[in-house]
């Protein structure tokens, strides 16, 4: 009986082998493709842990260097570009898009203007939106980094953190050093190829300086997230099915951002890298 099974078993499994597959009539739905552009902030307005010094990107060169990214992005057809701006509920468009001229990329250097409007201008997007989020009365702190260096004093790992800002601090200085001999396209590529300047490994350290109850390295991850998670609850909020989005922003932000668009039902994540290598001639 047991061969008799057995001999069933395996016609049944050749059958399913060489049978035809059945095409199914039911049409995979439309995602929204989100392409997650971590960024060097180009106007170098010194707000983060550390910071770079960075060329001034309105030389005819760096405007040479940031059109062939633009233009190498335009191939993804994006129909939507997000930035890393405050702006007003439920619609959240960026008004500052909304007064932008050509003039404009002369005159300011930030990453949002040069990259994120110029993409937009040259392709007819008028949907632009600024999607950052900023802690508004009565939120939390979304980068609590000075309970974090209490704490750390208060339980004698003060010598400890500075090493890790150092760190971090060093790793700004190189870059900096990097921008001679390298295009915009290149020094884009260096954010967004999974390498240390858009590792969230600073975050993931902090849990070593927390004791007991006393947790100020696992809040600061947790907020830094919760911050995250908001910017792209927005994102959801004004995109459709079949939309293409660019995101620009800050790196620092680029690895929650492409974890919740590889992971959110809905939406895909694209990898910038490729465009990127095409715009540096790669």
């Amino acid at each position: 009986m047991k061969k008799i099974i057995a001999a069933l078993a395996f016609a049944a499994v050749s059958a399913c082998a060489t049978q035809a597959p059945v095409e199914s009539s039911i049409a995979e739905p439309e995602t929204v493709q989100v392409m997650v552009l971590g960024s060097f902030h180009m106007g170098n307005p010194g707000q983060d842990v550390a910071n770079a010094e960075i060329e001034n990107m309105l030389t005819d060169k760096r405007q040479a260097e940031i059109a062939a990214v633009a233009d190498a992005l335009a191939e993804f057809k994006p129909t939507v570009i997000a930035v890393e701006r405050i702006t007003e509920a439920p619609d959240y468009i960026d008004p500052k898009f909304q007064a932008f001229t050509p003039e404009m990329l002369k005159e300011n250097p930030d990453e949002r203007t040069q990259i994120g409007y110029r993409l937009a201008n040259e392709l007819g997007v008028t949907r632009v939106y600024g999607v950052d989020e900023q802690p508004s009365e009565g939120e939390p702190d979304y980068f609590p980094f000075g309970e974090l260096m209490a704490h750390a004093e208060a339980t004698g790992q003060g010598e400890a953190l500075q090493t890790q800002i150092e760190d971090i601090q060093q790793l700004m200085a190189d870059f900096s050093g990097m921008q001679e001999g390298n295009s915009v396209a290149e020094l884009l590529m260096m954010f967004n190829s999974g390498g240390e300047l858009s590792s969230p490994d600073f975050y993931y350290r902090t849990f070593y300086f927390d004791r007991g109850e006393a947790q100020p390295g696992a809040e600061l991850q947790a907020y830094w997230f919760m911050r995250n998670a908001k910017i792209f609850s927005k994102l959801v909020q004004v995109t459709k099915p079949g939309d293409r989005v660019v995101i620009v922003y800050g790196a620092g932000h680029k690895f929650w951002l492409d974890h919740f668009a590889e992971n959110t039902p809905g939406f895909t994540r694209v990898d910038p890298l490729p465009y990127l290598e095409k715009a540096a001639g790669e």
